[in-house]
């Protein structure tokens, strides 16, 4: 789920884990692709960043987290907004 901020260049990403397995996952990365989006909905390109796992997720269980991304003020001018839209996740 995202939801914007007061800053244009900047959005709170807030995502829920489930751990199907039998086994704790004790570390990893959460990657998020934030694209920046013109006035007229062309998509001008993607910042990545990366921030660890909220770790550990014990087996059956679900954990969720909520995480302000933000790329560079001067990536998004006035009349553009961000959209993250691609999440990669790597546990241990």
């Amino acid at each position: 789920m995202r939801a914007a901020t007061d800053q244009r260049w900047c959005e709170d990403v807030t995502l829920v884990f489930r751990n199907s397995g039998g086994a704790a996952v004790r570390s990893g990365t959460v990657r998020f692709g934030t694209h920046v989006i013109g006035a007229l909905g062309v998509d001008w390109g993607t910042v990545e960043s990366e921030v660890e796992l909220p770790a550990p997720v014990e087996g059956g269980a679900r954990k969720g987290r909520t995480w302000t991304v933000c790329v560079e003020e001067w990536r998004v001018p006035l009349g553009m907004h961000i959209e993250t839209r691609d999440v990669d996740v790597r546990w241990k």
